[in-house]
């Protein structure tokens, strides 16, 4: 418990005590006290005046003087311009302590009974996962932790867009330019052999438009130039035989089919063995292949109620304009369709499984529209739990020298990625010389975890809606706000207890040091955190949590001894306490998909 939730129902005592009426819960705001001010808790005495009809000192020294004299946990108070700053006991915080150190699952807050699916990593089959989809499915995962953490059953979902033109300009250059290659002939990873093709496609592409360019000639205009060469681009036989290809797709085509079928194949193989390595998983996988046809249908069916309009080339249509927004195409003139029509269907095919309390879409800020217009549509259509859908919208990832563009190939492919902080960690971990004792396989575990840690955690402890700049170098530093760091703490503090020949306990006998009391303060409000977080769907705030308990921590083991502390009492008790920061790291970095060691 914390000091705010524990004086909140004493102050309202006194008040009703001292001045004969029960206060508004409003009117009673706790915060931690100001550092500069001697205290724990401090409570605001303005809002209690007109009750008291006396000024705010003589009000707040009222209520403390009750407190003090009705309340054994309160030992002392002060008042500062109208501020009560309260000051509680050795037992209040031996309580406290004694209440997280017998917890089994700290930090675990009650089931709710709420169901939430959480969709995240929605790759496309045409190319590889970059440094991109890592910041999707890194927030993906731990999101769905932390809602899991708040008590709820969660769900996790992947939609793989697996069709669309996209994917059709990988399987035709690998018709024109693979001579029958495939992942084991080359011994290419498959997400990678088929995401070279779609490279392939757009460099054939941008030949067969500059040839198309050079028989016309460039305009000043740089908008109309840019239009000129777009046109180019969709006139293009390579664009023009892509577009046939889907066309062919989506009427079942045997030849097109199989292929499709192959190269996602492929695709999968590859996708799986990313996901392993991250250590992340889906409780279901939808395919955009299958849900476009619930989509499809649900847009006819709005058609003939009037919902949506169809235009004089045969594209169907939802005009948003008298919502403020614009009009949204839901199939082309061709019958084809677009991803707003599989995001129809998928987004039935969930509720009608596990009729969802919330749907979170994990989905970078660039497609906020899309998801405005997803709700607004689904509404339009009558179904009422639209309103339950919530896009988690995140900020890009950058690089110092700028946007990922992967139809040049220009991205940071997730595997590279992750081989990269593999070796990093084991050229920082060699260089510290502390892994004598351990065996190679213990060393490689040790580095992947390391690697891994400093990469989830560098990404997490941005708020997601931010933008960010990866640097990885900086993710895998020992020390400052870094995985590695808070993984170092959890390692030292299980070196201290191996070494303890005695038993980790909250003592009768022993006080907690000022020191002490702030490391409770911390680890008591591990609960509210975690509460708090899953409100504003930011995982970057246990991350930092993390943080801030892990540097109090290594303040306090520098300042006082624990193993050679001579006093047997004092010496369990903090025993205890390492032990409790111990735990609560634990939970806090699962809930990142961070692994902590037991040793470095």
């Amino acid at each position: 418990m914390t000091p705010e939730v524990f004086i909140r129902p004493l102050v309202s005592d006194a008040i009703k005590a001292l001045y004969g009426e029960v206060p508004q819960e409003r009117m009673i705001q706790p915060q931690p006290t100001r550092k500069e001010f001697e205290g724990d808790v401090t409570i605001m005495a303005f809002p209690f005046l007109r009750l008291s009809h006396k000024g705010p000192e003589e009000t707040a020294g009222q209520i403390g003087e009750y407190l003090k004299a009705n309340c054994p946990q309160v030992e002392s108070f002060n008042v500062v311009k109208g501020f009560l700053n309260i000051k509680l006991s050795q037992d209040f915080w031996k309580g406290v302590f004694g209440d997280i150190f017998a917890a089994k699952d700290y930090g675990q807050l009650p089931a709710s009974g709420k169901t939430v699916m959480v969709e995240f990593s929605s790759p496309n089959t045409n190319k590889p996962l970059h440094l991109g989809h890592i910041r999707n499915i890194l927030l993906g995962w731990s999101v769905s932790k932390l809602m899991e953490a708040n008590g709820h059953n969660v769900v996790k979902t992947n939609i793989v867009n697996d069709r669309g033109i996209h994917i059709c300009k990988s399987m035709l250059a690998w018709k024109l330019f693979s001579g029958g290659a495939t992942p084991e002939s080359t011994g290419i990873k498959g997400d990678h052999f088929v995401g070279d093709y779609y490279v392939k496609f757009n460099d054939l592409l941008k030949t067969q438009a500059a040839g198309i360019l050079s028989k016309g000639t460039p305009l000043e205009d740089k908008d109309k130039e840019k239009e000129r060469v777009k046109e180019a681009e969709r006139q293009a036989p390579a664009q023009l035989e892509a577009q046939d290809m889907l066309r062919r797709w989506e009427k079942g085509d045997p030849e097109i089919v199989d292929l499709w079928k192959t190269m996602n194949g492929w695709v999968y193989e590859g996708f799986d063995q990313t996901y392993e390595r991250l250590g992340v998983g889906f409780d279901i996988i939808y395919y955009e292949s299958d849900t476009y046809k619930l989509g499809k249908k649900t847009v006819l069916e709005g058609l003939e109620k009037g919902v949506f309009e169809k235009h004089e080339d045969g594209s169907v249509w939802c005009d948003l304009t008298g919502d403020g927004l614009d009009k949204k195409l839901l199939l082309r003139s061709d019958g084809t369709s677009v991803y707003m029509t599989q995001d129809i269907g998928t987004a039935q095919e969930r509720y009608k499984a596990y009729k969802f309390d919330q749907m979170v879409y994990v989905v970078g800020d660039e497609q906020n529209y899309h998801f405005q217009v997803l709700k607004l549509i689904l509404s339009k259509l009558g179904f009422k739990w639209a309103d339950s859908i919530y896009h988690m919208s995140y900020g890009m990832v950058e690089l110092p020298e700028g946007k990922m563009k992967s139809r040049e190939g220009t991205v940071v492919d997730a595997d590279d990625l992750l081989q990269t902080m593999y070796e990093t960690a084991k050229e920082n971990s060699l260089e510290l010389g502390k892994l004598a004792d351990m065996d190679e396989k213990e060393k490689e575990e040790l580095f992947e975890m390391l690697g891994q840690g400093a990469l989830k955690y560098f990404i997490i402890k941005v708020d997601p809606r931010k933008k960010m700049l990866f640097n990885p170098k900086e993710s895998i530093d020992f020390n400052g706000n870094t995985g590695p760091f808070i993984q170092y703490t959890h390692a030292r503090i299980k070196s201290i207890l191996r070494r303890a020949t005695d038993t980790p306990k909250v003592s009768d006998g022993a006080l907690l040091n000022g020191k002490e009391i702030e490391l409770v303060k911390i680890l008591g409000s591990f609960p509210d955190k975690i509460r708090e977080a899953g409100d504003a769907m930011s995982p970057a705030l246990v991350a930092n949590y993390c943080y801030d308990l892990a540097k109090e921590f290594n303040q306090y083991y520098h300042d006082f001894s624990i193993l050679k502390e001579e006093d047997a009492a004092v010496r369990s008790q903090r025993l205890a306490i390492a032990s409790a920061v111990a735990k609560t790291l634990v939970k806090g970095m699962d809930i990142l998909g961070i692994r902590l060691p037991e040793r470095m």
